[in-house]
């Protein structure tokens, strides 16, 4: 009766664990197919004389040690500078900072929120800013762009009115930076690239975000909780907007290079994937009505166990059904195999040895996501704040 019930409880898991493994591997295999674009409309487009008011900005709390370098960069645009406003929301900087910025050729605003968060700085900035402009970017402090970033953008807003672009690390200075840049390119293949060829939309990352001006100016004042991105994708899906993920458009970010910077940026993470699970699934039943797919695979993305998490939990359980049960044993390694095959193909081939090589640190930084499920607070909308070197 004992080893009845356990079998049971083994089944369950693998088929529970198995779910979040087949989505991972369908899309990484999706992502090897042939780009399907419209290279008409984008050809048409890359050739129209139209040109793009930009709204670009750059949300900063408690960002001293970034900010400055991001927005130097930003200036050098070969865009023409009368068709672009850069506003900075300077929230808890240092004197110094904001007087620095405030001599270059931008918008300084310096709000004093009572419990600051991304959400509350840009809804300020479209509240202080006016003007005529067509699109808005949102970039993050640290946020990193080459001179062609808005001429290719310009091109793309000619078509979509939601944009990602590629965000990826500018830098890997340790073993937990490498795996964060890592996991942000695995992020980028399967629920953006891979999404694209299926003419799903990409999901959002929070930066290196493209928005028709109206249509983010309706959505923005809607954003209550920390996990803003996500909130903004699901309004987003639900108006039936498709979101474009844009490859060659790049953001470099910087990835996180202590362990205790990566437990703070992945409870921010865990608790605004809980928020939106918790938010989107009394929608489900009116998005099925309505056929709405893209809806319904973004709530399903949010039940997805974390893949970090996913590659401990099928190790240690392959390993452990080998020691005490071999006879379970061969489904949870095949299982175990098919994810590690998922994520090599997911993984750029420039980064993939070099990722695979940091494998030893995921299990310390997995025991601290694991401590952060025991404080996540679902109602909470907090700021979490990412601490930048």
């Amino acid at each position: 009766m004992v080893w009845e019930v356990i079998h049971i409880i083994d089944i369950a898991l693998w088929v529970i664990i198995s779910g979040s493994v087949a989505y991972v591997a369908f899309f990484a295999i999706i992502s090897l197919f042939y780009d399907k674009e419209d290279r008409v409309a984008m050809h048409a487009a890359a050739l129209s004389q139209r040109m793009t008011r930009f709204l670009v900005l750059y949300p900063a709390y408690n960002e001293d040690r970034v900010i400055v370098n991001a927005v130097e960069r930003f200036l050098e645009q070969n865009y023409p500078s009368d068709l672009y406003t850069l506003v900075v929301i300077s929230d808890h900087m240092q004197p110094e900072t904001n007087r620095y910025l405030a001599s270059l050729p931008l918008i300084l605003l310096t709000p004093t929120f009572k419990k600051s968060s991304k959400a509350k700085a840009m809804q300020y900035a479209i509240n202080e800013v006016q003007g005529n402009f067509d699109n808005v970017v949102i970039l993050d402090a640290d946020n990193v762009v080459r001179p062609e970033f808005l001429s290719q953008l310009n091109i793309l807003c000619s078509v979509y009115d939601a944009i990602q672009c590629h965000r990826c690390a500018k830098n890997a200075n340790n073993d937990v930076a490498v795996l964060d840049g890592a996991s942000e390119e695995i992020n980028n293949t399967i629920f953006r690239k891979a999404h694209n060829r299926l003419g799903l939309s990409s999901a959002l990352i929070g930066s290196g975000m493209c928005f028709d001006y109206e249509l983010f100016r309706k959505n923005v004042f809607l954003l209550t909780t920390a996990g803003e991105d996500r909130e903004m994708e699901a309004l987003l899906l639900r108006q039936g907007v498709f979101i474009k993920y844009a490859p060659d458009i790049h953001v470099f970010d910087e990835k996180v290079s202590s362990q205790d910077n990566f437990q703070r940026q992945r409870m921010r993470w865990m608790t605004a994937q809980v928020q939106s699970l918790l938010y989107q699934l009394p929608k489900i039943p009116s998005a099925i009505i309505h056929g709405n797919i893209n809806f319904v695979d973004k709530t399903i993305q949010q039940a997805l166990i974390p893949r970090s998490i996913l590659i401990v939990l099928l190790g240690g359980i392959s390993v452990l059904m080998t020691l005490f049960i071999p006879d379970w044993c061969e489904k949870w390694w095949v299982l175990f195999g098919i994810l590690a095959v998922s994520l090599f193909i997911a993984i750029p081939a420039q980064l993939r040895f070099r990722s695979f090589a940091k494998v030893l640190t995921i299990p310390a930084l997995v025991l601290r996501m694991l401590k952060n499920m025991l404080h996540i607070d679902r109602k909470n909308t907090d700021f979490i704040h990412t601490q930048h070197g």
